[in-house]
């Protein structure tokens, strides 16, 4: 499994178009063969700082995700939002406490 971290940071006038569109498509991102999680966070500190966090079968599925028409979309409404650059990560789980 594949864990992917995404950091953005966001024009203020731009969140509430942004957290519109996430909601559009989160069901769609969600359902994309291989996504087993999906979230989004929002910092507490500076409101047009978010995260998604999502859990992938593979690097694979991923990238299929990442070249698909749905992930193109979201994209390009998205990037055209942003203050600055955004940051990815994607990461392995070594530890999960309950």
């Amino acid at each position: 499994m594949l864990i992917r971290i995404v950091k953005m940071s966001f024009k203020t006038e731009e969140i509430e178009s942004f957290l519109r569109l996430f909601h559009q498509n989160k069901h769609h991102i969600r359902g994309f063969d291989g996504c087993q999680h999906l979230e989004l966070y929002q910092d507490q500190n500076n409101d047009q700082l978010f995260f998604t966090y999502s859990f992938w079968e593979s690097e694979k599925h991923l990238n299929e995700y990442r070249n698909s028409d749905l992930f193109a979309e979201v994209w390009k409404n998205t990037k055209s939002k942003f203050n600055d650059r955004p940051q990815a990560w994607s990461v392995n789980q070594l530890v999960k406490l309950k």
